[in-house]
């Protein structure tokens, strides 16, 4: 950031005082500075520490050498379309998103933010831009103090905690009205538009859909919604949990991705011809996901708790199948109008980072387009996956399938792939550091 702030803007932050100047950081956490209003409108430079892009989920950081053992600075390099006041903030407070960039100017390769820009850019050399939707889940939890317990929902206007028979339900009962009132009074003061909204399968378990639109935006929304889905569940005494699969024996919380291409030219969906039928463009980028799905399974399901929510397939299936319209396959084709026709990636979790499950679903279906790869029959109904169409079940099989690619490391960069594989062994030796009651209450008495 070196030039001054335009009057347009200075007025827009009229009134406030500091400024939240954020990026996203492996996990899709937002990381950054608090900067004046006073310093924002002048132009200082903000810099952060390159590692920072590297901080694993509990805090710590791998070895300097992934992300150079001087842990030089990076430029934050505000994108002022991407400019808001807090409407959940009691103090006149901004944030912005940034992108993270060298010193000497060029896009960091450690930028989640910037690996989509640039899958975005490689499309457009090829005349076509990506449009994209996120559909994410998440619970809604009472406070939540002991990490030994389990989380539970709030207690209803008849005083009882949901029991799991509300899918679907607009009932009032639940007693979170007000919470959803907030959300929503502070989604449209962001400018976040919302499709439909709905109860989920789970115990306090809600979705809501994002409208269509580009790659970059709605990674951006999605971003923006979950810090928003937190912050405004603290002001009413609750815990929004945005983990893959939060409850035992419950269904797990998703972030489909809806995918179609459009010509620059046009705006034609380049997914359906002039007759309304598939084109070839559409069987190979859905043949290119297929290809990389496996490499890139680590990127769309970044956590150990990810993979519980692989454990009941139907609704969250563990595999590169694709059909038309059956939710058991990880690649489905909702049904739509041919100007619809688009691609659902139903892998990614609810906690993945948008713009890296983005990027990665983008990239795969780039890479089929380039090399004219063509997909595997559809499935339907009942279906047995076959073995080149299962995926990694463990983050351990998926970081070792992800470090090894070729693939992963010519679309991403040798940098970004280790650096991101040295972050998630850290959380995995953390997670296995620890005993779970499971193994307490088993194997003590059995083993």
């Amino acid at each position: 950031m070196t030039t001054a702030c335009p009057r347009s803007l200075a007025e827009r932050l009229t009134g406030i005082d500091e400024i939240e100047c954020i990026t996203p950081d492996l996990n899709g956490v937002p990381r950054g500075k608090v900067m004046t209003a006073e310093g924002f409108e002048q132009g200082r430079r903000l810099q952060l520490a390159r590692g920072v892009l590297l901080q694993c989920i509990m805090g710590g950081y791998p070895a300097a050498e992934f992300y150079g053992a001087d842990d030089g600075d990076l430029a934050l390099v505000p994108d002022l379309t991407q400019l808001y006041r807090l409407p959940w903030s009691d103090q006149p407070r901004a944030l912005v998103i940034c992108d993270a960039e060298e010193l000497d100017g060029e896009p960091s390769c450690l930028s989640t933010r910037g690996q989509l820009k640039a899958v975005i850019a490689r499309y457009a050399s090829l005349g076509l831009a990506p449009v994209v939707a996120t559909e994410l889940e998440f619970y809604v939890f009472d406070r939540h103090r002991d990490p030994q317990q389990p989380f539970l929902p709030p207690k209803g206007l008849d005083g009882r905690r949901e029991d799991g028979a509300s899918a679907f339900s607009v009932s009032s009962n639940n007693g979170l009205r007000p919470f959803f009132s907030e959300v929503y009074r502070c989604m449209a003061a962001l400018g976040l538009p919302r499709d439909t909204f709905m109860h989920e399968m789970g115990v306090s378990q809600f979705e809501i859909n994002l409208l269509h639109g580009d790659p970059l935006l709605l990674a951006d929304q999605t971003l923006l919604f979950k810090h928003l889905l937190k912050e405004v569940g603290l002001k009413h005494g609750l815990m929004v949990v945005c983990m893959a699969k939060p409850l035992a024996h419950t269904a797990g919380s998703s972030m489909h991705i809806h995918q179609s291409l459009i010509a620059l030219d046009s705006g034609r969906n380049v997914f359906s011809d002039t007759a309304g039928e598939p084109t070839a463009m559409f069987r190979h980028f859905i043949g290119g996901q297929q290809a990389a799905m496996a490499d890139f399974t680590a990127l769309l399901a970044p956590n150990v708790n990810s993979y519980h929510r692989f454990i009941h397939p139907y609704a969250s299936p563990n595999n590169a199948c694709w059909s038309l319209d059956n939710r058991a396959a990880g690649l489905r084709i909702p049904a739509s109008s041919p100007a619809a026709r688009r691609v659902e990636n139903r892998l990614p979790g609810a906690d993945a980072n948008p713009y890296l499950a983005i990027a990665a679903s983008l990239a795969a279906g780039l890479h089929g387009i380039e090399r004219r790869l063509e997909p595997s029959a559809p499935v339907q109904g009942e279906m047995t996956v076959p073995d080149n169409l299962l995926l990694p079940c463990t983050l351990h099989a998926a970081l070792e399938r992800l470090t090894r690619s070729e693939l992963a490391k010519e679309l991403f960069g040798k940098e970004f792939i280790e650096g991101f594989g040295a972050s998630k062994q850290l959380e995995l030796i953390s997670f296995f550091n620890e005993i779970t009651p499971w193994e307490r209450r088993v194997l003590a008495a059995h083993a």
